[in-house]
């Protein structure tokens, strides 16, 4: 008879152990967001305390693979939501079939030319920009006709569009300012790059050790060096041509924790979400914060034009344009 009590107690423990289990919500995204100094266990550890359930992150290099990861798993994908894309990569995004529309009151979002999408939700924002070191340059470029003719000796590190979402940005910069003269400018602006990595951490690793003395990344970079490391070594370099806007966003698949996966994108445009934006992702709001910003955000850059790309014309030309730098680019 205690063998069977045994037997029962250890089905009991079994069954309650499943009763309590919290339900799991899958959440592809980038490297830099799940790091330990990104937003990634900010966000995990406010959303638990609501959900009842167990945030797990899946993470990339950056936004590119994040799509190419979509697309690779189709049906079979174990993504509940999907976090990193930007607007030059919805449109294909969308054309997967994978994902779901929200059904969200998303009017309390603000960014630069306005951003309403029955998919995806935009999470912040910032513009790209070329981040210089003062130490080592004491005239940065001004546009990017500066940038492509300047000093060779001077290096940039950029990243791959193939991989990156700043890269990918970057691409579009270039065309938006040379049009179809742009494979020449990839050939003179050969000689200023240092490396092109397949991601922005990777870039920017290598441009704060010291490797170049430029990188690729956003406006809102220099804050953290001067709010977290109280430095104002590393600035962005103010182009007159304008500067183009990067929108992240996230959806949700078709998944079975629908409910779930659309209480995490309701989450994001909250305050208890943006408030850890700008001073983890280093990005800007996209809703309203609990508090003012810090007031270092104000002395920043402020691009005067604001460069744009719509969805549908960068899913049109992405290809092209890719395949443009691969040839202009392609032995040297």
């Amino acid at each position: 008879m205690r063998r069977y009590s045994f037997i029962l107690a250890a089905a009991l423990a079994a069954i309650s152990s499943v009763a309590m289990a919290k339900t799991t919500l899958t959440i592809y995204t980038y490297e830099s967001f799940t790091s330990e100094w990104g937003p990634g266990p900010k966000v995990k550890e406010a959303f638990e305390k609501v959900c009842d359930c167990t945030v797990d992150y899946v993470s990339l290099p950056d936004g590119v693979a994040l799509l190419t990861r979509l697309k690779m798993e189709g049906g079979g994908t174990k993504a509940d939501v999907v976090l990193g894309l930007d607007t030059n990569l919805i449109e294909e995004a969308r054309a997967t079939g994978l994902l779901a529309e929200h059904g969200l009151d998303t009017s309390a979002v603000k960014v630069p030319g306005g951003f309403s999408d029955p998919v995806f939700v935009p999470y912040d924002y910032g513009h790209f920009a070329v981040i210089y070191d003062t130490q080592s340059i004491k005239n940065p470029p001004t546009s990017l006709r500066d940038l492509v003719e300047g000093d060779p000796e001077q290096k940039i590190v950029l990243e791959d569009p193939r991989t990156s979402t700043p890269g990918l940005g970057f691409l579009f910069w270039m065309r938006s300012v040379y049009g179809d003269e742009a494979p020449e400018a990839w050939k003179k602006l050969q000689a200023r790059i240092l490396t092109i990595t397949p991601g922005w951490s990777e870039a920017y690793g290598l441009f704060t050790k010291g490797e170049a003395p430029m990188v690729l990344s956003y406006v809102t970079s220099p804050a953290y060096h001067m709010i977290a490391e109280q430095n104002d070594r590393y600035q962005a370099a103010e182009f007159s041509e304008g500067h183009p806007i990067q929108v992240e966003v996230a959806a949700m698949t078709g998944t079975e924790r629908r409910d779930l996966a659309r209480s995490f994108l309701a989450f994001m445009i909250s305050p208890a979400f943006q408030d850890i934006i700008p001073e983890n992702n280093w990005m800007l709001p996209v809703a309203a914060t609990s508090t003012p910003l810090n007031p270092v955000f104000d002395k920043l850059v402020q691009p005067k034009v604001t460069l744009t790309v719509t969805p549908e014309d960068s899913a049109k030309n992405r290809k092209a344009y890719v395949d443009e730098w691969l040839a202009a680019t392609s032995g040297n």
